[in-house]
């Protein structure tokens, strides 16, 4: 029997009315056990791998409610298939847990190449009177889980199946409605004098966009306060920047989350990491959520400066000037990098200055020279 290729198998699973799941996995040697163990454990089971056979029911009962997947196979002490399926048997009278039997297997050429490919020994041909090839090794495995593959719940043909695709049928099957679902997206807003964060898959720059900072009524302000939000979104650029970036993102993302991808951040930056990229990682974060993501919503440098106005008063004043906070006796104090922006401003401009005239800036209140993505 094989899978068609859109069905983890040709049984259904049975209706479980909320009883907890408990999957044993079993099946030959390198045709993908581990791998799906891991997959389970994404989907929030407590995945163990190889016990002995003897504590299984044991495990049942100690584990509470949360879902349940074990890995048994030749290697288990003890084990025994006919021994196995009874005591599965016996678990499936147990009301409130709702047991499955999956069968990893493929072809044996398939499995002789990955092994060569690992360099791993195959655990049922170690040499000596059982012999040392990996042929050997597989044909007895075969006849020894024989009874399991006929008894299994779904039968997992790995030999062309790619492990995105394995990924998907393990989720559509055993997703739990307790566990965590689908790809978690983190938007992230910083600045980019404090570095590129190291956990960023996508990166936006947002220093296009005209800075607030060089209006004194909005520069204590932050990105979340309406008149930042409303000098920002006045930019010619801003719209089709939002349209053009939403457009990348909407496709991309699942596709990301259908390549089995757990986690992404998407990072937006602009100089002092308080204004533009707040404004637009807030707006992003609620673009996303309104399409099912989970978001994880995250102001680096604002965080930053929180966490040291929280702090002992001697700490706070030297180290917030850094951050773009607000000083303690309320006047608005610059970042290090923003005043750094003002600084290449005065030198650009230097000769105009002291000739008695200043040119005006082709953008007011953007930095010059204006940068783009």
């Amino acid at each position: 029997m094989t899978l068609p290729p859109e069905s983890m198998t040709a049984r259904p699973p049975a209706a479980n009315d909320g009883a907890r799941p408990f999957v044993v996995v079993t099946g030959l040697s390198g045709a993908g056990k581990a791998s799906i163990l891991r997959m389970l454990e994404d989907l929030g089971f407590e995945s163990i791998d190889n016990p002995p056979l003897a504590v299984l029911e044991e495990l049942v009962r100690d584990g509470g409610h949360v879902p349940l997947a074990v890995g048994l196979d030749a290697r288990t002490r003890g084990f025994d298939a006919l021994a196995l399926l009874q005591r599965i048997a016996r678990l499936r009278t147990l009301p409130g847990l709702a047991p499955e039997l999956i069968y990893v297997t493929a072809e044996p050429a398939v499995l002789m190449r990955r092994f060569s490919e690992t360099r791993r020994r195959h655990p049922l041909a170690p040499g000596g009177s059982l012999g040392g090839s990996v042929a050997d090794g597989i044909a007895r495995e075969e006849a020894l889980l024989a009874p399991l593959r006929d008894a299994a719940d779904a039968l997992v043909d790995t030999t062309e199946l790619p492990l995105p695709e394995l990924r998907r049928q393990i989720e559509r099957r055993f997703r739990v409605a307790e566990g965590p679902e689908g790809m978690a997206v983190a938007v992230l807003s910083f600045a980019f004098p404090r570095g590129l964060p190291r956990e960023a898959d996508l990166v936006f720059d947002l220093r296009f966009l005209r800075n607030p900072h060089y209006d004194p009524a909005l520069r204590p302000q932050t990105g979340r306060d309406a008149p930042v939000a409303a000098f920002i979104q006045a930019d010619a650029e801003f719209g089709p920047f939002w349209q053009r970036m939403t457009a990348l993102l909407d496709p991309l993302l699942p596709r990301y989350a259908a390549e089995g991808k757990k986690y992404l951040t998407v990072a937006l930056g602009c100089t002092g990491g308080k204004h533009r990229s707040v404004l637009l990682a807030e707006m992003l974060a609620e673009h996303l959520a309104g399409q099912g993501w989970r978001i994880d919503l995250r102001h680096r440098e604002l965080a930053a400066a929180e966490r040291v106005l929280t702090g002992p008063p001697a700490m706070a004043a030297p180290v917030a000037a850094g951050l773009g906070a607000t000083s303690p006796a309320g006047g608005a104090v610059e970042t290090k990098a923003e005043q750094r922006g003002q600084d290449a401003h005065a030198g650009h401009h230097g000769s105009e200055a002291r000739a008695g005239a200043r040119a005006p800036l082709p953008h007011p209140g953007r930095e010059d020279p204006t940068c783009t993505l």
